[in-house]
């Protein structure tokens, strides 16, 4: 699975695809994540990337030309199953999404910057917008990396443990139970005596249980929905 990252600063991006599960996708050839420099693709000598708006008002605007340059230039290279702009105002990221994006083959994510890129890219490319919360960043480059992470984790192979993934929160509309491991007794703290029990539909039973309750405490929307 192919992701195509469009941004301003491709610095930002160089830590959270160089460590952990994303690096070990990469190595693997399971996941290949491609970050691109806006700038490399602006028509004027300064290689600026931005203008004042119009109608006035703070801040800036990333401009229609940069954006365009690159997506057209990737699109002749293959098509993207979506083409995605990180947003505030986008959809709300959820492990439905992130199930529905691990199907695709190309991802093309557009990170913006200041007061946000020019409508017409919106309207004329994006084929998806989404949100990572109900509050602003600096830019889209942590949100896209959010984002590249929950769906690269899905991909069969990625994970050493295949089942992994399938258990985790929200796959199965619940948050996940407890977890513990060694020691069984830490400072008089003792691990629940059903995991230890060696019956694993009995284990089962208890951890769907704790599920439920956990998710009616911390997030009972969930099971509104």
């Amino acid at each position: 699975m192919r992701f195509d990252i469009i941004t301003v600063l491709p610095g930002l991006l160089d830590g959270p695809f160089a460590h952990s599960i994303l690096q070990r996708a990469q190595q693997k050839g399971l996941a290949e994540i491609h970050v691109h420099n806006l700038r490399d693709y602006a028509d004027n000598k300064h290689k600026s990337v931005d203008d004042y708006p119009y109608g006035g008002g703070s801040g800036m605007v990333m401009t229609i030309q940069p954006f365009a340059n690159c997506i057209e230039a990737l699109n002749k290279e293959r098509q993207y199953d979506e083409v995605i702009f990180m947003s505030p105002d986008g959809e709300r990221l959820d492990q439905g999404i992130a199930n529905s994006l691990v199907g695709g083959q190309n991802i093309l994510i557009l990170c913006g910057h200041y007061k946000g890129i020019d409508q017409r890219i919106r309207d004329m490319y994006v084929t998806r917008e989404i949100s990572i919360g109900d509050y602003v960043l600096s830019g889209g480059e942590l949100a896209a990396a959010v984002l590249v992470d929950a769906v690269v984790r899905l991909i069969p192979g990625v994970l050493t443990d295949e089942t992994s993934a399938l258990s985790d929160s929200f796959q199965d509309g619940l948050l996940d139970a407890p977890v513990y491991t060694r020691p069984a007794d830490w400072q008089g703290h003792r691990v629940p005596e059903v995991l230890l029990s060696g019956n694993q539909q009995v284990i089962d039973e208890w951890r769907h249980e704790q599920a439920l309750e956990r998710t009616q405490q911390r997030r009972p929307d969930l099971l509104n929905e």
